[in-house]
């Protein structure tokens, strides 16, 4: 499943869904090479794991407040919240094996 998040609805879409199930959230923005490379591999890998986590996006142009409180320096930025809190996190585009090594292995 993937969704859209904003500022305004960060902390029930990311923060309390956590609760449920693991959000990874990609910090982009549509300008970044590096971020248009990796939405793709995000994108098939939460197909292939089929619900084991929620793929949301955040717009750092659109979603400056978030981006700020979890100091995006860099884009792409891709985070996983379980229970409200980052439990893993990596920057800039990585290859497709490399993305899946890392869910596989924040997932368990």
């Amino acid at each position: 499943m993937e969704i859209e998040i904003s500022d305004a609805n960060f902390e029930d879409k990311v923060i309390k869904k956590s609760e449920e199930l693991p959000v990874v959230v990609d910090f982009w923005a549509p300008w970044c090479a590096p971020c248009n490379m990796l939405t793709p591999v995000l994108e098939k890998l939460a197909g292939e794991f089929d619900g084991e986590f929620i793929l949301a996006k955040a717009n750092v142009e659109q979603n400056e407040e978030n981006a700020r409180r979890y100091n995006i320096m860099s884009i792409p930025a891709v985070k996983m919240f379980r229970n409200g809190v980052i439990i893993a996190e990596f920057v800039g585009a990585m290859p497709e094996e490399v993305v899946r090594k890392w869910l596989s292995e924040n997932l368990k």
